[in-house]
């Protein structure tokens, strides 16, 4: 596909939202020197960074979560809503900020905690970009399965859409959705049922299309809420 090789080549287009100035400024300099990136804006908060990402349309949003005016959370919801193609990497102080999962369900790609090495903000970036889920498979089934069973045992929620779709899946359909939910990916997938990476793609696709889902951070959660996988206590050591 030659034009999706030629926009690759071109520099992200990034946008920085941290309500922090000595954040924001930090995060431009770590990304600057990057050639492949290319910082186009800085907002102070979640209302800022939607008015700009209508303006300067960068191809993904470092989203701090909590911010004044209007929250991370929130400008990751209509972004999500608004410019579809704007992918959204969530910030968060704590690993296992119940934020952190709003902003998954609201449409982020994915989240760094802000003690991440600037090589990782980089790579984390440049995956967001493809629409992959940036979290490591088992840190981010961790962080949903914290949270997910918190959740359950104190507001006992009703059942999310995107759960009710669940009956639609083929059987094998619902075993790569379940692998994907216990932290596999693609290759260790494609490796446990004995068929091609391009299979378990496609696979994927028609998942997060009858889901309605967006990505592989909504599918895992839609997981959770299904009861198609159960949320487990995270080990205490790593």
């Amino acid at each position: 596909m030659p034009d999706a090789v030629a926009e690759s080549r071109d520099p992200i287009r990034v946008l920085i939202a941290d309500d922090q100035p000595l954040v924001r400024r930090g995060l431009a300099l770590i990304l600057g020197p990057d050639p492949a990136v290319t910082v186009v804006a800085e907002a102070e908060n979640g209302e800022q960074a939607v008015a700009l990402a209508r303006e300067h349309r960068p191809d993904v949003v470092v989203m701090d979560i909590r911010m004044p005016v209007l929250d991370g959370v929130a400008a990751t919801e209509r972004l999500a809503r608004d410019l579809p193609e704007c992918r959204v990497l969530a910030l968060s102080t704590f690993d296992l900020d119940e934020y952190v999962v709003s902003a998954l369900r609201a449409g982020a790609c994915g989240f760094l905690p802000k003690d991440s090495s600037p090589e990782e903000l980089v790579a984390a970036i440049r995956t967001v970009r493809t629409g992959e889920a940036v979290v490591a498979p088992r840190l981010l089934t961790r962080l949903i399965s914290a949270y997910v069973r918190t959740e359950l045992s104190a507001h006992r929620p009703r059942r999310q859409p995107t759960a009710e779709h669940a009956d639609g899946l083929t059987p094998r359909e619902r075993e790569v959705w379940r692998l994907l939910a216990t932290g596999l990916d693609n290759g260790e997938i494609a490796r446990t049922m004995e068929i091609s990476v391009s299979t378990v793609k496609n696979y994927i696709t028609s998942i997060f299309d009858k889901l309605g889902v967006r990505d592989r951070a909504q599918a895992v959660i839609a997981a959770y809420e299904s009861g198609l996988v159960e949320a487990r206590q995270p080990a205490e050591t790593d």
